[in-house]
């Protein structure tokens, strides 16, 4: 399963700061940072999600079909977690609500544009 997904970044001072404020919410710390980077997870053996200077040197862009999903324990959750990212600047790409049955999730764009979502879907 995954381990952890980066995403890059052209500011990394402004998305760490994002990221700290967003993924508080979801009891994510940060576990490892450098100059190039910083990530985040809920436990060493969890998965993460970093952002990161890309390391061939040029500018960073959003990948076009590629989107981090982060899991929720409720459907409160990811509309705290969502309204969150809004109060933080994010763009909306699809604000809470269920889709495709019980799947109820939120998508949004990080202040890079890459595209993330909050979800729950009940076991």
């Amino acid at each position: 399963m995954i381990g952890y997904v980066t995403i890059g970044t052209n500011d990394l001072a402004r998305a760490a700061k994002f990221y700290d404020a967003l993924l508080a919410g979801v009891g994510g710390k940060r576990t490892l940072e450098s100059d190039r980077f910083v990530s985040w997870s809920t436990g060493a053996a969890g998965p993460g999600l970093g952002v990161i200077k890309p390391f061939d040197g040029k500018a960073a862009a959003p990948g076009n079909g590629a989107m981090v999903a982060i899991a929720c324990e409720s459907q409160d959750k990811v509309k705290a977690c969502y309204d969150k990212a809004m109060e933080l600047g994010a763009k909306d790409e699809g604000p809470p609500g269920l889709r495709w049955g019980t799947f109820y999730a939120a998508y949004f764009r990080d202040l890079d544009g890459n595209k993330l979502n909050f979800f729950h879907f009940p076991g």
